[in-house]
């Protein structure tokens, strides 16, 4: 047995290999359903209904997709020029940290000012911190992979500190929260009496920009090109470290601007759990949607109401909702086997 790379993939192959990987992952996962003795289909019902079954599931599920899709354009971003930024979760934090320093009073705007001025020094945050490794990485060939680890826990910590210190808002009666986003900063809430907010509005609009400047612009073949052969594309005339670093001020803005939303849109304070973990998460949303822009939206809104359904179907059923986390580290196995099996063909021979 032996695989060779398909000369024309059809069309219909690659729309249809991610949804039956997926399929195929939930009959898999049915069975530590059938262990922990409950029946497998009320359960993917409640899954599903926990999802997607009402108003209020619908808008839960959009709101925890929101900072998904922003973290899985940065990593999709990163990752097409071979930037392997790890970093998201911190690059979050720092963009929500430059939302709370400056929309919690230092500056006050219309809110048609007010709003994209926060996206924007949030943005600016986020990038400067991923450039830090990707010059360590130009200038020294410092693995990016170490650095932007580390640096998740310096934010982490830096943000810890702020909150129990300087920014503790004193009317928080003792917890470590900081002070309201200004109403001018609030982002407008999309649907009545539930937390979806602007920020959907924002993170769909960015991937439809990513997409475009990705598969239209020379920046984006700049980008591709970097990723699948430097050597290359510096024959070429590309400047490889130039691109590079191009490519980590947009990923670590992307990122960033997840914190924006969290801070300004679903929490309007900044907290030490605005992410539970959006950054990481982020990277699995790239990988699900083969680094497409587009396909992020879709595999944001897969495992957002995967985990919102889990959470339903552990109510509902008594199961533990740790099985999202199988459930999508499984999908993301199958469905990076469906991709590759798009391209590559099996051939047996005697």
């Amino acid at each position: 047995m032996q695989l060779e790379p398909r000369l024309h993939t059809p069309l219909w192959m690659t729309v249809l290999a991610p949804i039956i990987a997926v399929i195929v992952v939930l009959i898999l996962c049915s069975g530590l359903i059938i262990w922990a003795d409950v029946p497998v289909i009320p359960s993917y019902i409640a899954l599903f209904k926990g999802a997607f079954g009402s108003k209020f599931a619908i808008a839960e599920t959009l709101v925890r997709a929101t900072p998904l899709i922003l973290t899985g354009l940065a990593a999709a971003v990163a990752f097409r020029a071979k930037l392997w930024n790890i970093g998201g979760e911190g690059q979050l934090y720092i963009g929500a940290l430059a939302a709370t320093y400056f929309g919690t009073g230092l500056i006050e705007l219309p809110s048609f000012l007010m709003i994209p001025f926060l996206f924007l020094v949030g943005a600016l945050a986020g990038g400067a911190l991923l450039l830090v490794p990707a010059l360590l990485k130009t200038r020294l060939k410092v693995d990016e992979v170490v650095t932007t680890l580390l640096l998740n826990f310096i934010i982490l910590l830096l943000a810890n500190y702020l909150l129990f210190g300087p920014w503790k808002d004193p009317m928080a009666m003792g917890w470590p929260q900081g002070a309201p986003i200004i109403d001018e900063g609030i982002l407008p809430k999309l649907i009545e009496k539930t937390r979806l907010h602007g920020g959907l509005i924002f993170s769909v609009l960015a991937a439809i920009c990513v997409w475009i400047v990705m598969s239209k612009t020379k920046w984006g073949l700049e980008i591709r090109a970097v990723g699948l052969n430097q050597e290359a594309a510096a024959f070429a005339g590309i400047p490889i470290n130039k691109t590079i670093i191009r490519t980590a001020l947009i990923s670590g803005g992307l990122a960033a601007c997840a914190g924006v939303t969290e801070v300004a849109g679903t929490k309007e304070y900044l907290t030490l759990d605005i992410s539970p973990g959006f950054g990481y998460t982020g990277i699995a949303v790239a990988m699900l949607a083969g680094l497409n822009p587009l396909g992020v939206i879709v595999a944001a809104l897969f495992i957002a109401g995967i985990y919102n359904g889990a959470d339903s179907m552990s109510r509902a059923m008594d199961v533990s909702n740790y099985i999202a986390d199988v459930i999508t580290a499984a999908s993301l196995l199958m469905v990076m086997l469906a991709v590759m099996l798009t391209r590559m063909r099996i051939r047996f021979t005697a």
